[in-house]
C-alpha cells in the first residue's frame, strides 16, 4: 500500500457523517499535542495532507483519508488539550464514543504517545476503548529523536507497562521530523491488515 497516495475525502462531525463503504479503516488516536497530523504527514511524505496548527487541538472532527484506493486513515480529534471549552472537549469526547460504539468500523487502531513521557490517564482510556472493539492496534512512541537514546529502551518499557499491553503489541519508536520508524510502522500496518 503506497501511503503517498493519500488523498483527503471527508471529514464528520456527527455519525451520520462516519463512511461505512466496508474499506479498512486504519484509526489515528493520541492527545493533541502528541503530533498526530505529524505521523500521518509523515506516512504519506507530504507536508499538509493532515493540517498541523500552531496550537494544539486542530482535528474537532473525524477526518478520513483515502490511502491508495485500498483503506482509510481515520483521524480521530486529538484529546487532553485543556485550552478548548469544556463543552468543545465535550462535544469531541461524544463524537469518539458514537465513533467506537459503532459496529465493524474499525480495522486497525493507531495509538500515538510521547516518547519521552509517561501515558497519560487519557492515553489509557484510548488504549482501553481500542481493546473493547477487539481490534488489532499498534502503539506508536512519537518524538523518539527528543529523546537521549540511553533512555528510548527505559522509556519504551514505562509505556508498555503504563499502557498495560502485551509483548506481542507492536510498539514502534517514531520520528515525524526524522522519519524515524515509517517503515517499520508501514510493514505493522500492512500484516495487520494481510495486504
Amino acid at each position: 500500500m503506497d501511503f503517498r497516495k493519500a488523498e483527503f475525502i471527508k471529514s464528520a462531525v456527527s455519525p451520520e457523517g462516519f463512511i461505512r463503504d466496508g474499506l479498512p479503516q486504519i484509526v489515528f488516536a493520541g492527545r493533541s499535542n502528541v503530533g498526530k497530523s505529524s505521523v500521518i504527514n509523515s506516512l504519506a511524505q507530504r507536508k499538509n495532507l493532515a493540517r498541523v496548527g500552531s496550537q494544539p487541538g486542530k482535528t474537532n472532527q473525524i477526518n478520513y483519508f483515502l490511502v491508495d484506493g485500498r483503506a482509510y486513515i481515520t483521524d480521530l480529534p486529538g484529546y487532553g488539550y485543556a485550552a478548548v471549552s469544556k463543552a468543545e472537549r465535550d462535544r469531541w469526547g461524544r463524537l469518539m464514543e458514537s465513533y467506537f460504539a459503532q459496529p465493524c468500523l474499525i480495522t486497525l487502531g493507531i495509538q500515538i504517545v510521547d516518547a519521552r513521557h509517561k501515558p497519560t490517564r487519557d492515553d489509557i482510556t484510548m488504549v482501553n476503548w481500542f481493546k473493547q472493539t477487539r481490534c488489532q492496534f499498534i502503539i506508536v512512541a512519537n518524538k523518539v529523536d527528543k529523546c537521549k537514546r540511553s533512555e528510548v529502551p527505559g522509556n519504551i518499557t514505562r509505556i508498555m507497562e503504563t499502557l498495560d499491553i502485551s509483548q506481542d503489541t507492536d510498539l514502534i519508536g517514531y520520528s515525524a521530523e526524522t522519519g524515524e520508524g515509517r517503515e517499520a510502522l508501514i510493514i505493522a500496518i500492512e500484516s495487520a491488515l494481510d495486504l
